[in-house]
């Protein structure tokens, strides 16, 4: 029998997604589930958006530019240069969501074997694109204690060989909720500049900041325009993950022309999806004021609440959508399972990604999860006290 490749065996799991049969199975027998385990917003996707796609007079579905539309990628340089960041369309190329663009930075600047450094934990699909690219994770290790703020730069320095090619950073992270400082991002622009590597930023979660704390881009360090490769996203700035609409942005020309050639492999990428995108950017910013107002009032009850579990351990996020909090358990991945398959509290119970999976360390965040706090603050709150109970079940 013909054999599987062994880059689709080291393919991981999503950490996320391999506990939905579980969760449908409680449906199955009419429990109610609370979402807490995907970073899926239940915020209602902007008119201006939807609208575009209702309202074409299109005849012929036809490929766009490998790149992109011009007219969407002008547009973008304009809304990045409102948000003080200096690039222009020909630094922009348009992916099939984030994900793409992450494949394509690891491709045009990584081969087989090589290296790349992350602050872990991470996004879980970092793992899978590495693997797909032939690259090796090294993570250095951030924790819950310290808040999950950058490691000491001597970390990442020890850490680097003549494989090391780039270090990647999620800012605000997913799954913590961190957010960089101006004199961490400082930092780490420092470092590539020192060593000749890239420093690549997943900055989709760049509007969602609280506390009135700021976003440093990597596009906005002086110096390192060269070094530097943005990683963004449509899907949760205006609520539409389905669309699979992003971009990679670069000031370096033989990145950005080297991606090109990943991107014109591919073809071009949706042409109704970037239509709704290109729409989307002329949402108004009331729309993210009343969002980003929601997500903190979301955070603040989630946080408020979790502290009052004895032995929940849990750092307050400064951005994005998601928190990691450190149960009195020893499994994490057991419990989340035991939550659907065999616990209800009067017909209801919650779904939870386990952190070990957003770690590439092995043995390492067993007994943390991830929420997402993307459901409205009654659900929260509800969710926070079926965990209280089912712990307490679990743990008798």
């Amino acid at each position: 029998m013909p054999k599987v490749s062994n880059k689709g065996q080291l393919m991981p799991e999503s950490p996320i997604r391999k506990l939905v049969p579980y969760a449908e199975g409680a449906k199955k027998k009419g429990h109610k589930v609370y979402h807490l385990n995907i970073g899926q917003p239940d915020i209602k996707t902007p008119d201006v958006a939807l609208e575009a796609i209702k309202n074409n007079s299109i005849k012929i579905l036809e490929y766009s530019h490998s790149a992109g539309f011009e007219s969407y990628r002008n547009k973008l340089a304009d809304y990045y240069q409102n948000h003080g960041v200096s690039v222009n369309a020909a630094d922009i190329i348009i992916t099939t969501g984030g994900s793409e663009a992450l494949l394509f930075a690891m491709g045009s600047t990584m081969d087989d074997g090589d290296e790349i450094i992350i602050p872990e934990p991470f996004y879980a699909n970092y793992n899978g694109f590495s693997t797909a690219s032939g690259v090796k994770v090294v993570p250095v290790i951030s924790t819950i204690d310290e808040g999950f703020a950058l490691p000491p730069i001597a970390d990442f320095e020890k850490l680097i060989t003549p494989k090391t090619k780039a270090i990647l950073i999620c800012n605000p992270g997913n799954p913590t909720g961190y957010l960089y400082t101006q004199e961490e991002i400082q930092q780490l622009a420092e470092l590539v500049k020192k060593h000749d590597l890239f420093l690549i930023a997943d900055e989709v979660y760049r509007e969602f900041t609280y506390d009135g704390d700021k976003h440093y881009s990597v596009m906005n360090v002086p110096g390192i325009e060269q070094n530097a490769i943005m990683i963004d996203s449509v899907s949760k700035r205006y609520s539409m993950c389905g669309a699979r609409i992003g971009c990679i942005v670069s000031k370096n020309k033989e990145v950005m022309a080297t991606a090109m050639k990943f991107a014109q492999a591919r073809l071009s990428p949706p042409t109704f999806a970037q239509i709704a995108s290109e729409a989307a950017l002329e949402t108004p910013q009331t729309y993210f004021d009343e969002v980003i107002s929601e997500y903190k009032e979301r955070r603040d009850t989630l946080i408020t609440e979790l502290n009052k579990i004895e032995g929940v351990k849990v750092a307050t996020p400064k951005g994005a959508f998601y928190c990691i909090a450190k149960l009195p358990v020893k499994n994490a991945d057991d419990f989340a399972q035991w939550l659907l398959e065999k616990f209800d509290l009067n017909g209801e119970t919650i779904m939870v990604a386990p952190a070990a999976g957003f770690y590439s360390s092995p043995n390492v965040g067993l007994d943390e999860i991830r929420i997402a706090y993307v459901l409205k603050k009654e659900d929260l709150v509800r969710s926070v006290e079926i965990l209280a109970v089912a712990l307490k079940q679990y743990n008798s």
